[in-house]
């Protein structure tokens, strides 16, 4: 639990955040060791533990999602495990989270420290406009957003077709500038981070911080595209009791 992360941003200081990582857990290989996705076939009971102990160390309880690469947000309830890849609340102590393994999470918050969101941004999701449904969930103008940008699959290992490039500079001609042509024929190296920001910035949204931290390439988190069994992290944020 000692490498987890606090992201470097400038909530304000009722505003609480953390990205796990795989350490501090009870699973055992490939989930090694704080796995927190129940959809992985790894145990139950030591997913159970795992979420157990995550929740132990803060003063949080979690809303856990049902992910699908969409844009569904919901309020976040930890009563249930809504479908959707966002959640907001503007209730201390609950906490939204998203669960990642190479997509983007991103974490929000309002200036005043009384609402907060979390998405879950994989390519489709982030394309089809997940971050610009959360936004529309703090209902806040645009200058009072701050967002941060959790570890993901960086710019020198993701590799996609020009379906997915073609899905981001439709609609932005400025996202060509997060694509490079790959030494694979016909493929684009695509940076995550800077479409997130672009479409951030799109919107209004300039205060963006994080981004820079590849999971495929650093062993502490969870990567489906250097390992496809493997586990979940998640990145938190909520609002301190």
């Amino acid at each position: 639990m000692s490498d987890w992360l606090s992201p470097d941003w400038p909530a304000p200081d009722r505003v609480k955040a953390c990205v796990t990582t795989r350490a501090g857990g009870v699973s055992l290989a490939p989930f090694d060791s704080l796995n927190l996705g129940d959809h992985v076939d790894d145990d139950p009971a030591a997913v159970a533990e795992n979420r157990r102990r995550l929740t132990e160390r803060f003063a949080m309880r979690p809303a856990w999602l049902q992910q699908v690469h969409g844009i569904a947000v919901v309020e976040a309830d930890p009563t249930r495990v809504a479908t959707a890849d966002a959640s907001w609340t503007a209730t201390p102590g609950i906490a939204c989270a998203a669960m990642t393994a190479d997509c983007l999470p991103v974490l929000f918050c309002n200036r005043a420290g009384t609402r907060v969101a979390a998405a879950h941004a994989g390519w489709r999701g982030l394309a089809n406009g997940v971050l610009e449904a959360t936004l529309d969930s703090l209902q806040v103008p645009a200058d009072q957003v701050l967002a941060w940008l959790g570890p993901a699959i960086g710019p020198q290992a993701f590799e996609v077709g020009p379906e997915v490039r073609e899905a981001f500079t439709a609609p932005l001609p400025d996202a060509t500038q997060a694509f490079v042509p790959s030494h694979n024929a016909g493929k684009f190296l695509a940076d995550i981070y800077a479409l997130a920001r672009l479409r951030l910035a799109a919107r209004g949204v300039m205060a963006v911080y994080g981004g820079g931290l590849c999971t495929v390439t650093d062993s502490r988190f969870f990567s489906y595209r250097r390992s496809p069994r493997t586990g979940r992290f998640a990145s938190l944020v909520w609002i301190e009791r």
